[in-house]
C-alpha cells in the first residue's frame, strides 16, 4: 500500500479541521441566532400586548368598552399576528361582568401567569406553520397616565387579566434558514479557498523544494558538488541544505578513509595470500626433494592443472585454487618411512598398502584449515589417486563423486610421473604415454579431461620442456594460447 504525499496529508488534515470548525461555527451561530430571534419575538409579543393593554385602558376611561372587540379585531390584521384574546381575572369579571366574545377561560398556563405575574411563552417552531403563543399579564398600577386603578376595584400590582396572543413565525424561520444557508455557502467557499491556497503553498514551498533537495542531494553525493542553500525560499530547507553539505563532507571524508583502509587490507590480504601460496609451493618442493621425485615435478603439475582447469571452463577462483594447492598433492608422503619411500625396487603388497596411506595422511594434515587454498589442498591430497571407474583409492570414488580438483590432479600427476625418470624405472616414451592415457579414458581418467589432453598435446609437452631444469623464465610464460591462466608463484 502506497503512502500518501505530504501535500495529501496536509490538505486532508486542513479539510478535516476546517470542516469541524465550520460545523462548530454553524452550531454556535445557529444557537446564537435562535437566542436572539427568541428574544426579539418575545419583545415583539410583549410590545403588541402592551399596545392592546393601553388600548383597552383607553377604551375603558373613554367609556367605549363596548367597542373593544373592533379594536382587537383590527389588531389581528397586524403583520404576523394570528390570534388575540383576553383572559380576565375573577375580580374583574365580578366587577364588570362577562360574556364578551373575545374573552377566554382560564387554563394551566394562564393560571401560572396570574400566580407569577410573569409572561409565559410557548414556542412551536418546528411545525410546518411555526408560531409562538404568549400570555402577557395586565397588572394594576398607578404609574403613568393610564392609571387603571381609577376604573378597577383592585390593589396595586394585582393581575387584572392577561392577553392571549399568537404570532406566526414563518418569516423568522425563513430568515433563519436563509442566514444559515448563506453562512454554510460562505463557509464552504472559505474552506475551498483555504484548501486551494494550502495545496499551492505545500506544492511550492514543501513538495517542490523537497523533490529538488532529494535530486540535488543525490547529485551532490556522487559528484561531490555542494548544495546551494540560497535557492530555497524557506529557512528550514536552507538549514537542511547546509546541514546536508556538512554531513556529505563528513561522509565523503570517512569514505576516503575507509577506501584507503580497504586498499590497505586488500594489499595485506594479497600479501598473505601470496605468502601462503609460496609456502604451499615450498612445502611441495620440500616433499618432492625428500621423496626424491624428479626435479620440478611440483611446478609442472601445477601448470598442467592450471591448463586443464582453464580448458575445462572452471571459474577463475577454481583455476587459481587448484594451481596453487596442487603442490601439496603428495604432502602425505612425509609420513611414509624412508625405507619404503626410497626403496629402489618393486614394493611388496604390504609396502604398497603403507604407501597408499599417504593420501589419508595428507588429508589429515590439511583438514582443519579455514584457508581456501589449504581446503583445496586437502581435497587434492585425499582424492588424487581416485579413478573415474571407481577402482582408485583411498575411498574408491567413481565418476563425478570425485571432486573436480581430484580428477584434474590425477591426470596431471600421472602424465608427469610417466614422462619422468624415477628411482625404480626410467621415463616412458612420449608415444607410449599418449597411448596409455588414451586407453585409460573412462577408466582411470575423466573422458572430458582426456579429450582436452589429446587436443593439446603440444601444450603439455611444451610445459614439460619449459618447466624442467633451468628454464624457469619460460615456465612462467603462458603456454595456453588465448586462454588466460593464473599460474602459481614459483619458489
Amino acid at each position: 500500500m502506497s503512502k500518501p504525499s505530504i501535500r495529501t496529508i496536509t490538505v486532508r488534515s486542513m479539510v478535516n479541521f476546517l470542516l469541524l470548525a465550520s460545523v462548530i461555527l454553524l452550531i454556535i451561530i445557529g444557537i446564537g441566532f435562535r437566542v436572539i430571534s427568541y428574544n426579539v419575538i418575545k419583545s415583539k409579543t410583549v410590545a403588541i400586548s402592551e399596545v392592546i393593554i393601553a388600548g383597552l385602558t383607553s377604551h375603558m376611561k373613554a367609556g367605549i368598552m363596548d367597542k373593544r372587540d373592533y379594536f382587537l379585531e383590527e389588531i389581528k390584521f397586524l403583520h404576523e399576528v394570528e390570534d388575540v384574546a383576553l383572559i380576565r381575572s375573577s375580580g374583574v369579571s365580578g366587577q364588570f361582568g362577562s360574556g364578551y366574545e373575545i374573552e377566554r377561560e382560564m387554563n394551566p398556563e394562564t393560571k401560572k401567569v396570574f400566580e407569577t405575574r410573569e409572561p409565559v411563552f410557548i414556542m412551536n417552531e418546528f411545525n410546518i406553520n411555526p408560531h409562538v403563543r404568549a400570555y402577557i399579564p395586565y397588572i394594576a398600577t398607578r404609574e403613568g397616565k393610564l392609571n387603571c386603578l381609577e376604573c378597577h376595584d383592585a390593589r396595586e400590582g394585582e393581575v387584572l387579566g392577561a392577553v392571549d396572543i399568537t404570532l406566526n413565525l414563518t418569516a423568522y424561520r425563513n430568515l433563519a434558514l436563509g442566514i444559515m444557508i448563506a453562512i454554510t455557502v460562505l463557509s464552504t467557499v472559505f474552506v475551498i479557498l483555504i484548501c486551494i491556497n494550502t495545496f499551492k503553498t505545500v506544492q511550492r514551498h514543501i513538495k517542490e523544494p523537497l523533490e529538488h533537495l532529494m535530486v540535488k542531494a543525490k547529485d551532490a553525493y556522487f559528484s561531490q558538488i555542494p548544495l546551494e542553500p540560497d535557492v530555497f525560499e524557506s529557512l528550514e530547507f536552507d538549514d537542511i541544505a547546509r546541514k546536508f553539505n556538512m554531513f556529505n563532507t563528513a561522509v565523503l571524508a570517512n569514505q576516503s578513509l575507509i577506501k584507503e583502509k580497504n586498499l590497505e587490507l586488500l594489499a595485506m590480504n594479497d600479501e598473505i595470500e601470496d605468502t601462503l601460496k609460496e609456502t604451499v609451493f615450498t612445502m611441495g618442493v620440500v616433499e618432492e626433494q625428500r621423496s626424491k621425485e624428479t626435479r620440478d615435478h611440483t611446478r609442472r603439475v601445477s601448470r598442467y592443472c592450471n591448463f586443464l582447469a582453464t580448458k575445462l571452463g572452471l571459474s577463475e577462483r577454481d583455476i587459481y585454487l587448484i594451481a596453487a594447492a596442487s603442490p601439496l598433492h603428495d604432502i602425505g608422503k612425509l609420513g611414509i618411512p624412508d625405507s619404503i619411500l626410497f626403496k629402489p625396487g618393486k614394493l611388496t603388497d604390504d609396502e604398497f598398502e603403507i604407501v597408499k596411506n599417504h593420501s589419508g595422511i595428507g588429508y589429515a594434515m590439511l583438514l582443519h584449515s579455514s584457508r581456501d587454498i589449504l581446503k583445496a589442498a586437502a581435497i587434492i591430497a585425499y582424492q588424487h589417486h581416485e579413478k573415474w571407474d571407481g577402482t582408485g583409492y583411498p575411498q574408491g570414488l567413481k565418476g563425478e563423486d570425485i571432486h573436480i580438483y581430484g580428477r584434474i590432479i590425477a591426470l596431471a600427476d600421472v602424465f608427469d610421473a610417466l614422462t619422468s625418470d624415477r628411482i625404480y624405472r626410467p621415463a616412458w616414451d612420449d608415444s607410449d604415454v599418449i597411448s596409455w592415457i588414451h586407453r585409460e579414458r573412462g577408466k582411470h581418467f575423466e573422458p572430458a579431461l582426456v579429450d582436452i589432453f589429446m587436443q593439446n598435446l603440444n601444450a603439455f609437452f611444451e610445459i614439460k620442456e619449459n618447466c624442467t631444469g633451468s628454464k624457469d623464465n619460460k615456465c612462467k610464460v603462458d603456454v595456453c594460447g588465448d586462454v588466460e591462466t593464473t599460474p602459481a608463484t614459483d619458489s
